[in-house]
């Protein structure tokens, strides 16, 4: 028991305190999720999802409340999460490539807090836009299942609503800052965990529920829950790898010491954007997506927005798989700027074996163009699969999500950033890993 690494979590009291807290957070993130909003009829709204047919609608809601870990069909505070967040993000990013000025006031000294308090401030906004489509929505349903929304004064109605679920999405950001600052790991991505993990059990009981009714065959589940152990092991072992490149530095003199004259190495992931762009690119289709079918009885030309953005359509799919190759492209270039790492190694005395010193730059490039591009195809074939699945063995779209997509990757991407971050605590105060050999990297 002296080396058992679950009993060294406790034991340290770094770590314990990270971890309760970190529960804590997360235990307050579900509880919003399951208060419905005032003025509507949770038992009318339940009963409205659950006779929607297949189709449109009902791929639209799976798919919204999927990520909302089931807070979405419960018109809940906490409907939107961090999804509005991620949006401004992305848009703010955008922003800073696009326009050289903003880009230099986030440079200088203050700038990324700048940055930060326009992407919140922002948020708000998106909030605004998507909370007020929301009531909408709510409308439509209420027009299908009457009694669903209790006020008859539509106007109050609205604006309560609009700021219930403005303010729940603001907390939750919140509440993923306070895992950041003071728990383990990316507060934002552990609340996408925490709502993904929340769905699973309803999930297998409702693909019980299909077998036994012989809507689905036995043989199916189980070549598909091969399948879902062999793409996990084959997501572990893609996010795991690593291309190393050798950098070797000069002797220096500097006073009476002398400095460098070591080598070292830069890792490069195989996939060094990690699970942002498949991150990115559901959030930027999920908004126009929300209030296409949010708004889609006010126009006709939404409508037809809404039947083309259908999650289970094929142009939807072509469109998240070149999002996806172009959030890798640009995520990789912000966060792994060749020029900046080049600037640092030649500043530095550095030099890569083999390379001219003025080419560094040219090297790095192009050997993260040949991580990227097979990186994000990757991304691109395990965020069609719930697709795939859902089309072939005729899988609950709950199901088909945590047998890739975005929900597979969050699942082991936060998974093991957690395990790296518990694995680094533990070292720290002297204990041994998780495992015997530790969190290690392969290289290529």
């Amino acid at each position: 028991m002296a080396n058992n690494p679950v009993v060294n979590m406790f034991r340290v009291k770094e770590l314990r305190d990270r971890m309760l807290f970190t529960l804590l957070i997360l235990a307050v993130f579900r509880l919003g999720s399951v208060l419905t909003i005032p003025g509507i009829d949770a038992t009318l709204l339940l009963q409205y999802f659950n006779n929607l047919a297949s189709g449109a609608e009902s791929a639209f809601a799976s798919y919204m409340d999927f990520f909302a870990g089931g807070a979405f069909e419960r018109f809940s505070v906490f409907m939107l999460g961090v999804m509005p967040y991620i949006s401004t993000q992305i848009i703010m990013q955008l922003a800073l490539v696009i326009f050289p000025s903003l880009k230099r006031i986030a440079q200088e000294e203050g700038g990324q807090q700048k940055v930060a308090w326009w992407t919140r401030v922002g948020t708000i906004f998106v909030c605004l836009i998507q909370s007020y489509a929301l009531t909408v929505y709510a409308d439509a349903i209420n027009q299908q299942q009457p009694g669903a929304i209790i006020f008859d004064n539509k106007v109050y109605f609205n604006l309560l609503a609009i700021l219930t679920v403005t303010t729940g999405s603001m907390i939750t950001v919140w509440l993923g800052d306070q895992i950041t600052a003071h728990g383990i790991g990316n507060g934002i991505s552990m609340l996408i965990f925490a709502g993904i993990v929340a769905r699973i059990p309803s999930a297998v009981y409702e693909l019980g529920k299909s077998v036994s009714n012989g809507d689905i065959n036995i043989v199916f589940v189980i070549v598909a829950l091969f399948m879902y152990v062999a793409i996990i092991g084959f997501v572990v072992y893609e996010q795991s790898g690593e291309r190393k490149i050798p950098v070797h530095y000069a002797k220096r003199v500097v006073g009476r010491k002398m400095y460098g004259g070591q080598s070292t190495y830069i890792p490069f992931k195989i996939n060094p954007s990690g699970v942002i762009p498949i991150i990115f690119a559901s959030a930027f289709l999920t908004f126009p997506l929300q209030l296409a079918n949010s708004l889609s009885n006010r126009a006709t030309w939404l409508m037809k927005v809404s039947a083309v953005l259908n999650p289970l359509g094929v142009l939807y799919n072509i469109i998240e798989v070149l999002l996806i190759i172009f959030f890798a492209y640009f995520y990789t270039q912000v966060t792994l700027n060749p020029t900046e790492i080049a600037r640092n190694i030649r500043e530095n005395g550095g030099s890569i074996p083999g390379i001219r010193t003025d080419k560094t730059e040219e090297y790095l490039q192009r050997v993260l163009n040949r991580l990227i591009l097979p990186g994000s195809l990757y991304l691109a074939v395990i965020a069609v699969l719930p697709t795939i699945i859902q089309i072939i063995f005729k899988f609950p779209a709950a199901i088909a999500m945590l047998m890739g997509g975005t929900s597979l990757l969050i699942l082991v991407g936060v998974d093991l950033d957690t395990m790296s971050q518990v694995e680094a605590l533990l070292k720290m105060h002297h204990h041994d890993g998780l495992t015997k050999k530790g969190l290690r990297p392969r290289s290529l």
